[in-house]
């Protein structure tokens, strides 16, 4: 039998998209369960949107586009990103891509050479890695502390920089932490850069998913020499609950943007037409659906938090950005739950999911296998109705009660 690539030895099945599916699995056989896994908005697309993807169907607009985008929809992200985040850029400077997942790949892709050492702040989310592996880079990690607030310990950053160090790949608001970078946080990373010459690739796709009055940096708006190292990564599925659509897009200087749009030219083309006028409408159109969506997520982030911090054993602290938690299950672990011991974290969800019908994600998903922290951590989405975030609480704390 033939060998496949080496390339996929490593790379395993999404862990958010596992809980998923775990979770869909059970609920087609009857059960009631309570989903804290999804990693998408439970609001329907805004409806002055989806009407700017129905006319384009009745207008025909089915074709090929160019590779990197419409020039209607690149001229609207130039907009967006100067009126937002006080960036200026040229739509040739602009790559549209199918979401933000295919952005970053075209990144890494672009500026990764085989060696090239890319770092991930720890806790992060599960695909980073991966990304970096399918471009023959080397992740090299960063642990953030639950006790920091998941900020990044930039005496550990500096200890992680070496003369391979290509990018650091940065992503604020924090999936699956909620962390919301400073200002200062950020100045720091863009000054390490510029000191070192490595790139920063700047995760914003929960960009407008920030609470407490707590406010969103753009590292790219600081200066113009960091603005050229800086990749800029967003999209329209968080913020305006897109995410079937595929929308995302990169803003860089003119060598990284060209060099990302071949590589799609080569690999997807054009994404797609219809989505590209939805998305058009999602970034000109009404933010009163966005606004309205935040409002809802900041009350039911502290139901969430409040409830996990009055449970035994388990805890949290209140994320300002995002829509995940990590509660802090180190209690639980070693202890014994209808006789099966926790060991980790992944079996705390496992064991969570068959007993108490709750999905959550293990905190061992997101960062490098085997460290310990991680499974002192689970991720739970609040991205789910008022009442069913209630009864999983509800659950979660008589599941414990059992300890």
């Amino acid at each position: 039998m033939l060998n496949l690539a080496q390339r996929v030895g490593s790379i395993k099945p999404s862990a958010t998209i596992a809980v998923a599916t775990k979770a869909a699995e059970l609920k087609s056989k009857g059960l009631d369960v309570i989903n804290f896994g999804p990693g998408e908005p439970d609001y329907n697309t805004p409806e002055h949107i989806k009407d700017a993807g129905i006319e384009a169907i009745r207008k025909n607009f089915t074709r090929y586009t160019p590779s990197s985008g419409i020039p209607e929809l690149r001229s609207a992200i130039c907009k967006k990103l100067q009126e937002d985040n006080g960036i200026t850029y040229d739509p040739s400077q602009i790559v549209v891509s199918s979401g933000a997942k295919h952005a970053l790949y075209n990144a890494v892709m672009a500026v990764c050479d085989p060696g090239d050492e890319m770092i991930l702040p720890y806790p992060c989310w599960v695909s980073y890695q991966y990304i970096v592996e399918l471009a023959a880079g080397k992740p090299v990690y960063v642990e953030t502390l639950e006790k920091d607030g998941f900020r990044i310990d930039f005496d550990a950053l500096k200890e992680k920089i070496t003369p391979k160090t290509k990018a650091i790949l940065i992503n604020s608001p924090n999936n699956p932490t909620g962390c919301v970078y400073t200002r200062e946080d950020l100045q720091a990373i863009a000054e390490l850069a510029v000191k070192h010459q490595f790139f920063i690739i700047s995760d914003e796709i929960y960009e407008k998913l920030i609470y407490d009055r707590a406010k969103h940096f753009s590292p790219a708006s600081f200066s113009r020499e960091v603005k050229d190292l800086t990749i800029t990564i967003n999209g329209v599925s968080k913020s305006y609950a897109m995410t079937g659509w595929r929308i995302g897009y990169a803003a860089a200087n003119s060598r990284i943007a060209k060099a990302m749009g071949d590589i799609q030219s080569h690999a997807t083309s054009n994404v797609n037409s219809i989505a590209q006028k939805a998305a058009i409408a999602a970034l000109t159109g009404s933010q009163e659906p966005v606004d309205a969506m935040i409002e809802a997520f900041q009350e039911r982030r502290n139901v969430m938090a409040e409830g996990i911090n009055a449970i035994p054993l388990m805890s949290c602290r209140v994320p300002r950005g995002a829509f995940y938690i990590m509660g802090n299950i180190s209690r639980v672990l070693g202890k014994k739950i209808d006789g099966r011991v926790i060991e980790n974290s992944q079996v705390f969800a496992e064991v969570l999911l068959e007993k108490a019908r709750v999905a959550v994600t293990a905190g061992s998903a997101f960062g490098p296998e085997g460290v310990e922290e991680l499974d002192s951590f689970v991720r739970m989405s609040y991205a789910t109705g008022m009442d069913d975030i209630r009864e999983g609480l509800r659950r979660m704390g008589e599941f414990l009660s059992k300890v």
